[in-house]
């Protein structure tokens, strides 16, 4: 099946989703990886209609909706019916959108189990998969793994390598990928300026083993996609500077026999 390519829409904070598609199509994307967030025009709350409409926006335009970027935080001290209840509406969501899966983050030392659990059925009703993302208090991939393997199904319950992350903890590429094995389910391809600089920068132009991880995974099929910090980091380049350099890397190292 091989890799499939796409670009996070927080590298276009606010803009709106039929521009940020143009973008996606001009750098020869599959998919976009739909950040969910109140600031964006998809958000948890949206009304079916509107969901029916960017679902179709996208099919016209066509392009795959990779993976919805949730802000839900599975680990986060506290009750957990906020948690699971915040989960349900990102499923339902991705469901209606027509997204294979949901991005979640650690957020915290709490115990993600009960959480997990209470959503596996409307995953499984739904035909979306959970991912952890590799950040915060779960940063490698061996953390991650420790968090999803009890459910024993990487195609319900899986793990997001953000490139990043692991590598700033201390865990070099050949280990994540040989930790996570079969439940790494969607690789974010970035870049930074160093372990005790997470600024970003290009893929290529920074620190990151890049070049590694993309040898490490050539013999792995999913979504690759872009995640450009803009949101959070408002004076960077315009997307589409990162995300040439993406499509540079993605190219080199996509088909395996080339």
């Amino acid at each position: 099946m091989g890799w499939r390519f796409a670009v996070s829409t927080l590298g276009m904070p606010g803009v709106p989703v039929r521009e940020a598609a143009r973008t996606a199509l001009a750098h020869g994307c599959e998919g976009l990886e739909l950040r969910v967030h109140p600031d964006e025009e998809v958000h948890l709350g949206l009304a079916n209609t509107a969901v029916g409409d960017f679902r179709s926006l996208l099919d016209d335009q066509g392009l795959a909706v990779a993976c919805l970027a949730g802000y839900a935080k599975v680990c986060r001290p506290g009750p957990d019916g906020p948690v699971v209840d915040e989960l349900r509406a990102l499923i339902e969501l991705a469901h209606g959108i027509g997204a294979p899966s949901v991005r979640v983050f650690p957020g915290g030392d709490g115990e993600a189990r009960p959480r997990i659990e209470a959503v596996l059925d409307d995953l499984r009703g739904s035909g979306v998969r959970l991912l952890l993302e590799t950040h915060d208090s779960r940063p490698t991939g061996a953390a991650a793994r420790e968090v999803v393997e009890p459910f024993g199904d990487p195609d319900l319950v899986a793990v997001l390598w953000d490139a990043v992350h692991p590598w700033r903890a201390g865990e070099e590429p050949a280990v994540t990928r040989d930790v996570l094995g079969r439940y790494l389910g969607y690789f974010q391809v970035k870049d930074a300026v160093g372990r005790d600089d997470p600024t970003p920068v290009p893929p290529g132009e920074g620190a990151i083993p890049l070049a590694e991880c993309g040898e490490l995974l050539r013999s792995w099929s999913g979504w690759v996609s872009l995640e450009w910090e803009k949101a959070w980091y408002p004076d960077l380049a315009a997307v589409d500077v990162p995300l040439r350099a993406a499509a540079a890397w993605f190219g080199r190292y996509a088909h395996p026999d080339q």
